[in-house]
């Protein structure tokens, strides 16, 4: 029987490797990091969720000449503790 990951669990995921990894501000990690080290049939929908933290303000996007880099956006520290917490 197949294990079924939310949307939800990922945004978690994804916020929690960013913050173990103190990825605040303007420490940053290159977008495609975000799919590192998960099984490949669910790499597309990491970068599909990471967009969707970027355009909600919880991921910094910043462009560079060799690709986007990503960190967390300092000012939703409590709402992205929150969402870590619910999950792990």
């Amino acid at each position: 029987m197949p294990i079924t990951v939310t949307d939800e669990q990922i945004r978690a995921d994804i916020l929690h490797r960013l913050h173990r990894k103190k990825k605040w501000g303007k420490s940053h990690t290159s977008f495609d990091n975000l799919q590192k080290g998960v099984p490949s049939h669910l790499k597309g929908k990491y970068l599909g969720i990471g967009k969707e933290l970027v355009k909600n303000g919880y991921l910094i996007a910043k462009p560079t000449h060799y690709g986007t880099e990503v960190s967390l956006n300092p000012e939703k520290r409590k709402e992205i503790i929150e969402a870590i917490r619910n999950y792990f």
